[in-house]
């Protein structure tokens, strides 16, 4: 069934059809999230409030944009107001000087995986947020555009822009070049 007929049921209050269109984007929208956050419990919750968040605004979809930039536009919002309330949290906190990495990953090269980590957490959020959304997760740079509402040549700018603090970032410890290496 095609997406138009499955919003047009959704919005009539068709579970199945909310089902249906959850289901087709579940996965993008959890990836993004989990990339933009880097914890799993938290992309979790922000993939469940953007569903919510769509499905409760539905009604309001104008049907011109596609429905997935619609709801990576509601993805990146959710996001970036968990990451904004988890930084006011955290600013709290005192910090523990003998704090280890909180999780272990798999090690490809564990030094470069842990210092390109750092590095793109240290992304100003415009900048780490095309980075993410362009490199590690494929989106075209007019995908981008119009979830971040922002002109096509603003996204490459920023891309650029992010790849370059990237490789300065990491000199020595890993040689990344723009479209060389999937990071």
């Amino acid at each position: 069934m095609d997406e138009s007929r499955l919003i047009s049921r959704a919005r009539a209050g068709d579970a199945a059809a909310e089902r249906e269109l959850y289901e087709r984007h579940v996965d993008r929208i959890y990836r993004l999230a989990h990339r933009m956050t880097g914890d799993e419990t938290m992309a979790e919750d922000c993939t469940q409030e953007t569903f919510i968040r769509a499905f409760d605004r539905l009604a309001g979809f104008r049907e011109q944009a596609a429905f997935s930039t619609w709801l990576h536009s509601i993805a990146v919002s959710v996001v970036l107001n968990s990451l904004r309330k988890v930084k006011r949290l955290r600013s709290r906190e005192t910090e523990l000087a003998d704090a280890g990495p909180a999780a272990a990953t798999p090690a490809v090269d564990g030094a470069l995986k842990i210092a390109l980590h750092r590095a793109i957490d240290a992304l100003p959020d415009g900048l780490r947020l095309v980075f993410l959304m362009h490199d590690l997760e494929g989106y075209k740079h007019e995908e981008i555009a119009a979830v971040l509402d922002l002109p096509v040549g603003t996204s490459k700018s920023r891309l650029a822009h992010a790849r370059a603090e990237l490789r300065s970032a990491l000199g020595a410890a890993g040689r990344i070049r723009a479209g060389e290496e999937t990071l």
